[in-house]
C-alpha cells in the first residue's frame, strides 16, 4: 500500500551487482516502492527486476533502457513523495543520467564515481537552480566514513601519508572516488604531506602512483576476487600507522543507500559525501 510518504524509487544500473542489491533493499523497505529498473544490457531487457535480483517473488517491474520515459512516468506520480533515482551505472553515462533526473524533478542518489570536478560543479549549479536535492556518494559504507574520520584525526600527528585502494577488475575508473575523496578530505586540512627527502626518479611511469593535492599519493590495484578495499598508511620515524577498510559483501552499502534515499528529498541542492547526511 502506498501513500504520500512512500518514496518511489528508480534503480539505474539495475542488472549490475550493486543495482541488484539496491533492488532487494528497496523492495524490503516499508517506506519505499520500486517504480522503475533501468539497464542498457540487451540481454536483460523486459526481465523482472525482482527475479533478476534474486528475490523469491517477482516485483512486476520490467527492466527497460528508456530513461526519460521512466523519469517522466515517476515525475507524474502525485500520490507519493517525490521520486528518487539511484544510479550505479558507468562513468561515461552518469553525468547525463543525473542531469536528466534533475530536469524531471527526480532526486538523484549517485554511487557511480568518475565524474570530473567540472562535471560535479556543473551538476551542483544545475541542482541549486532547480532547488532539487542530489547526493553524490563515493562510498555508502559507514565503516569507510569512520576510516576517513580517523585519517583526518591521524593527519594532525603525521606528515607522511599514502593511500592504496583495491577493487575488482571490472571497475572502470581509477583512482576510486572514495580514494580521491579521502585525499581531498586530508588536503582540506591546510597541510602539505610527504615533504621530499630525495629527488625521486620513476623508472616506469606511474610507479609512485597518482599525485593528489598537497603531496598525497594514491595507488590503485585491480584484481578479480577483490570487491572494494582501502588503506591509508601514515609513516613517521620508527612507526607506521595503517587504517584499512575491507568490503566482503555489497550488502554493507545498503544501510547507507537507504539513508540517502530518505534524506535526499529534504535537500534543495547537491551534497557530496555520506558523512554530510549522517
Amino acid at each position: 500500500m502506498t501513500n504520500q510518504s512512500t518514496i518511489p524509487v528508480i534503480v539505474n544500473g539495475a542488472a549490475g551487482k550493486m543495482g541488484r542489491e539496491v533492488i532487494k533493499a528497496v523492495a524490503q523497505a516499508p517506506d519505499m516502492i520500486l517504480m522503475g529498473a533501468l539497464d542498457t544490457s540487451p540481454e536483460h531487457q523486459d526481465k523482472d527486476a525482482g527475479e533478476l535480483a534474486g528475490l523469491s517473488e517477482p516485483l512486476e517491474v520490467p527492466i527497460t533502457n528508456q530513461l526519460e520515459p521512466m523519469l517522466g512516468y515517476v515525475a507524474g506520480e502525485r500520490q507519493m513523495a517525490p521520486g528518487v533515482m539511484v544510479d550505479f551505472t558507468h562513468p561515461d553515462a552518469v553525468y547525463d543520467n543525473v542531469r536528466s533526473a534533475i530536469a524531471y524533478g527526480i532526486r538523484p542518489v549517485v554511487g557511480t564515481t568518475g565524474l570530473s570536478p567540472e562535471q560535479i560543479q556543473d551538476l551542483t549549479d544545475f541542482a541549486e537552480k532547480a532547488s532539487t536535492g542530489c547526493l553524490l556518494i563515493p562510498n555508502f559504507s559507514i565503516g569507510m566514513v569512520l576510516l576517513q574520520q580517523a585519517a583526518i584525526n591521524a593527519s594532525k600527528y603525521f606528515d607522511h601519508v599514502e593511500i592504496i585502494e583495491l577493487h575488482h577488475n571490472q571497475k572502470a575508473d581509477a583512482p576510486s572516488g572514495t580514494a580521491i575523496q579521502t585525499a581531498q578530505l586530508l588536503a582540506e586540512l591546510g597541510k602539505t604531506f610527504n615533504p621530499p627527502q630525495v629527488e625521486e626518479t620513476e623508472k616506469l611511469p606511474g610507479a609512485r602512483g597518482s599525485l593528489a593535492d598537497e603531496g598525497i599519493r594514491i595507488h590503485s590495484v585491480r584484481l578479480p576476487g577483490l570487491i572494494a578495499h582501502q588503506e591509508v598508511i601514515f609513516g613517521a620515524a620508527g612507526q607506521i600507522y595503517t587504517l584499512r577498510h575491507d568490503t566482503s559483501d555489497r550488502s554493507c552499502y545498503m544501510p547507507g543507500v537507504l539513508l540517502a534515499i530518505r534524506k535526499v528529498n529534504q535537500l534543495k541542492s547537491l551534497v557530496y559525501g555520506l558523512e554530510k547526511i549522517l
